[in-house]
């Protein structure tokens, strides 16, 4: 059994683990809309994260007729506007993780900042206990940023790419909304 041997680094890593309650049920096409995407980058820098973008992912976001963007490292970048005039971002991660015989992609979609480098306890606490919620995925600190990540197969379908675009974006947008009320900043 490989987990006791991995334990301590499992745990040490576990620590900024942070993740959110179950967002609303997915809803129809028609209130999770694909905004336009902000405005290209230059075309050297366009060309050189082209070469490290999945393309699998760009195939699944053309046919689900997604605009996107790909940024520097590679990874796709989407904003869609939500209902109440709010909007989010959502990234699709090009680079994916092994682990035995898994191969895992991340989908993130971030939700809260602070101006420290820590998070407020309140908060830190509100994230940990809406994680015992999530149907998957979960909250992690990406430097001040919580940021709701599900990790799937890295060769997921279609389908299942689009349930975790969806399932981050609206978990993100409910946990924002309820952590900075009258804000909108992802």
């Amino acid at each position: 059994m490989r987990l006791p041997r991995y334990l301590p680094a499992l745990l040490s890593s576990l620590l900024p683990v942070l993740a959110t309650a179950a967002p609303a049920a997915k809803a129809d096409a028609a209130s999770l809309k694909s905004a336009p995407a902000a405005t290209a980058p230059a075309a050297p820098k366009a060309e050189a994260a082209a070469k490290t973008a999945d393309p699998r992912i760009g195939k699944q976001l053309d046919a689900l007729g997604y605009k996107y963007e790909v940024d520097k490292d590679g990874d796709y970048t989407l904003t869609f506007g939500l209902d109440e005039d709010r909007s989010q971002m959502a990234y699709v991660i090009s680079h994916t993780e092994r682990y035995g015989k898994l191969q895992v992609r991340e989908v993130w979609s971030p939700g809260y900042r602070t101006s420290d480098k820590q998070f407020p306890a309140d908060v830190a606490n509100r994230l940990l206990e809406d994680s015992q919620l999530s149907k998957m995925g979960g909250w992690v600190k990406q430097d001040s940023v919580a940021v709701f990540v599900v990790k799937l197969d890295a060769d997921a379908s279609q389908e299942d790419l689009d349930d975790a675009i969806d399932y981050v974006v609206r978990a993100a947008d409910e946990m924002e909304s309820q952590l900075t009320p009258g804000q909108d900043e992802f």
